[in-house]
């Protein structure tokens, strides 16, 4: 049962990926609206302060913002394609039909028992989605709708009929099985939600009550969580849902932490960014912290190895300063010294906290980029930005001093300490690239040996799915016990490998996406519909 409930925690969290990977997109490009409009910014640089640039800037920004009043849709498909089986693409498709019936059976209900509210909707739990008046549900919808419509999907997605009936077959019956599903799931959910709704601003009121603490358990737990690939489940609802906070911007009402400070952004009015914004300041131990184990690990490597691991811990590092992608780095200690994951994932929460105590607003959730644009042209009133980069530069040394003291006190075997037989769980381009030449193994052309990583992986019978996610190749497989991690980790650039009963995740970092494509042409998959 165990494994089940695991199995679909991981087959959600892949789908998930979908939608929240493509929202900070709309976020980094409001933001570069943002500066064509900024007024502060244009008093130092005059140049942009003309109608081309000023309307530009208005119209990116704009535009995107539209993106964070729509979350509920945006989920829901994005949730319905990524949990498909098969036919991803019309699966899509009838999840946008289906959320249509939905919003509208929903009002024409609350229409009929006189529940619809006149006037202005703020505080009401009303709102309208697409221009229709329903219960203001939020990402909720989109994530129950999803799951509903991929389950339909995948049980009769592939249903024939015969003779004049062939033309209801497919993904047409499965639209029509879920016609009645979506009014009478309206219909239960116009007298269901207000009572979930009490619950999640129930659970919103206990965490803001406990405070630091909570903060510091929600920020321990989001890294706790790297190892089983889910720790996006902690910080989405905070991101996205009204556990991250509400506020009205401009007349319209933005729930989550990530679309208030989205609105934010674009909105001069607002002089300081609103607290909520907390909620995703995940970059400290990302861009300093990590940084700092970095130099203690090397500190610390045998000196007749620290040649050996210099390159591989400059290249990881770096890619976690810029890019925000942390896991080369936290799997080259994870297994070796769980000790240091644990303390790693407590000093990340206790950032949080320090951030929320000195009272800085400034926008951290990834890398060095993300920080610059988010953050510098907003000015220095409404972020507070220095504040974060002061702090950061504490987390530098604390991870720095804890790490080393914590590597020679209890003689943990990190990167560089071990004698003979050293294992790298880091490795360069040149020395991967070298190593597959030394054993005479064919390549792709963007140096990927995929034949290799399909045969560690048990073979093409034994590859059931394959999926990625930001940095993970994700596989669900047939018997994970054939899975070769030496060749995976020694032979193909992995990080590391996580298995979670059948599925099994290995990490490469920011090059997965070239894995996975060869990984499908070795496969002999053109596309995953």
């Amino acid at each position: 049962m165990k494994e089940k409930v695991m199995d679909g925690l991981q087959k959600f969290s892949k789908a998930m990926f979908i939608p929240v990977l493509i929202l900070p997109i709309a976020g980094i490009l409001i933001a570069v609206g943002n500066l064509f409009t900024n007024t502060r910014l244009q008093e130092v640089l005059p140049f942009l302060n003309n109608p081309v640039t000023i309307g530009f800037g208005t119209l990116l920004s704009g535009s995107l913002t539209a993106i964070l009043t729509n979350l509920g849709i945006i989920f829901c498909v994005g949730l319905a394609v990524g949990l498909a089986n098969k036919k991803k693409s019309e699966a899509g498709f009838i999840s946008l039909l289906a959320f249509l019936v939905f919003i509208n059976a929903m009002n024409k209900f609350m229409g009929l028992q006189g529940m619809l509210v006149e006037g202005s909707l703020s505080g009401t739990g009303q709102t309208t989605v697409l221009g229709v008046q329903v219960l203001d549900m939020g990402v909720f919808l989109g994530l129950m709708l999803g799951i509903i419509v991929a389950i339909v999907h995948n049980r009769f997605c592939e249903t024939e009929f015969n003779n004049a009936f062939q033309i209801y077959g497919g993904t047409r019956f499965v639209f029509i099985v879920l016609i009645p599903i979506m009014v009478l799931f309206a219909v239960a959910m116009t007298y269901i939600w207000p009572f979930a709704q009490a619950g999640i601003n129930a659970l919103g009121g206990f965490i803001q009550s406990t405070g630091n603490f909570g903060l510091f358990i929600y920020g321990m737990l989001e890294r706790l969580l790297i190892p089983t690939g889910l720790h996006h489940l902690v910080y989405t609802p905070f991101l996205y849902t009204s556990l991250g906070g509400v506020e009205t911007i401009g007349g319209q009402v933005f729930e989550g932490a990530r679309n208030i400070y989205y609105a934010e952004i674009a909105d001069e009015s607002i002089k300081v960014l609103s607290q909520s914004v907390i909620w995703d300041a995940r970059g400290i131990s990302k861009m300093f912290g990590l940084i700092g184990a970095c130099l203690a690990m090397y500190h610390t490597a045998r000196p007749e190895n620290r040649g050996k691991i210099k390159a591989i811990l400059i290249a990881a590092a770096t890619t976690s300063f810029i890019a925000g992608v942390t896991e080369p780095i936290e799997f080259s200690f994870l297994f070796v010294a769980p000790i240091l994951f644990v303390v790693h994932a407590v000093l990340a929460g206790s950032s949080f906290v320090v951030l929320n105590l000195i009272g800085c607003r400034a926008i951290g959730p990834n890398g060095f980029i993300d920080f610059l644009l988010y953050n510098v042209p907003l000015g220095l009133e409404k972020t507070r930005w220095p504040l974060y980069i002061l702090v950061g530069v504490l987390y530098f040394g604390l991870y720095y001093v804890v790490f080393r003291f914590l590597i020679t006190k209890l003689n943990l075997h990190t990167l560089g300490r071990e004698t003979e037989g050293m294992e790298m769980k880091l490795h360069s381009k040149a020395e991967y690239k070298a190593k597959v030449e030394a054993d005479g193994t064919a390549k792709s052309e963007n140096g990927i040996d995929a034949a290799l990583i399909v045969t560690a992986l048990g073979g093409k019978d034994n590859i059931l799915k394959v999926t990625n996610c930001y940095t993970r190749l994700r596989t669900e497989l047939a018997n994970p016990d054939l899975v070769d991690e030496d060749t995976l980790k020694n032979r193909t650039g992995a990080t590391a490998i996580v298995r979670k009963g059948k599925n099994v995740q290995v990490v490469y970092g920011l090059k997965v996406n070239a894995v996975r494509k060869a990984v499908d042409e070795e496969l002999g998959i053109k596309e995953t519909d």
